[in-house]
């Protein structure tokens, strides 16, 4: 029971990024190869830095599935795009789902390989944002974790949470699991919602860089 949810979560990630950078290429009218390069990078970018770090075999590298994955979900979102008006809202809870899911599954790869769990928090970090990171630098945008919206902070919270509840209570570890992710997707809604930021230790001036 528990390795298929676990594998479930990472088909739902995968989906969920993978829709997340196309209709991000889509705002941006690549054509369709461009598309899929989008979506690509945004479901794997996070989870390659993370092997990378840890030096292990590269998840996708081994995993057909995964492509597979992420070429069908494309192709329906581009597909889906002439229903689909509002990219932005789209973007947003794809994106927001992807980074709760992919944090966890971060996390457990630390784990598992007996990481410090302060470094697992790190790695469920870096499993969450830096696809949409690559996505974004290759869209030409300010990546959304150096913006003003709460994002990584989101991932941190979600992921202390996730191993302080595995520590000290006896819930069910795939209850921890979706609450954990639904943390995360709250966190981010409510941040955009409510424009939560963190806060700045300069002023409002606006003057050019140096």
């Amino acid at each position: 029971m528990h390795e298929q949810f676990n594998f479930a979560i990472e088909v739902l990630g995968t989906i969920s990024f993978s829709m997340s950078g196309s209709f991000a290429a889509m705002q941006k009218r690549l054509d369709p190869f461009g598309v899929l390069i989008i979506a690509f990078v945004t479901s794997v970018g996070g989870g390659t830095v993370r092997d990378l770090l840890l030096d292990i075999p590269v998840f996708w590298m081994h995993d057909l599935l995964t492509c597979a994955v992420i070429i069908i979900t494309s192709i329906f979102s581009m597909i889906f795009k002439s229903l689909e008006k509002n990219f932005k809202v789209t973007l947003f809870i794809f994106d927001s789902f992807g980074l709760g899911l992919f944090t966890i599954i971060g996390v457990q790869k630390g784990l598992n390989v007996d990481i410090h769990p302060l470094i697992c928090i790190g790695l469920g970090t870096i499993t969450g944002c830096f696809g949409g990171i690559i996505r974004d630098i290759l869209l030409n945008r300010i990546p959304l974790i150096f913006r003003k919206e709460i994002y990584a902070t989101a991932c941190i919270v979600g992921g202390s949470a996730f191993l302080l509840m595995t520590k000290f209570t006896n819930l069910s570890y795939t209850f921890i699991q979706i609450f954990t992710i639904l943390l995360i997707v709250g966190i981010r809604t409510l941040a955009v919602k409510y424009h939560w930021q963190i806060p700045k230790f300069y002023g409002h001036d606006h003057s050019s860089e140096m």
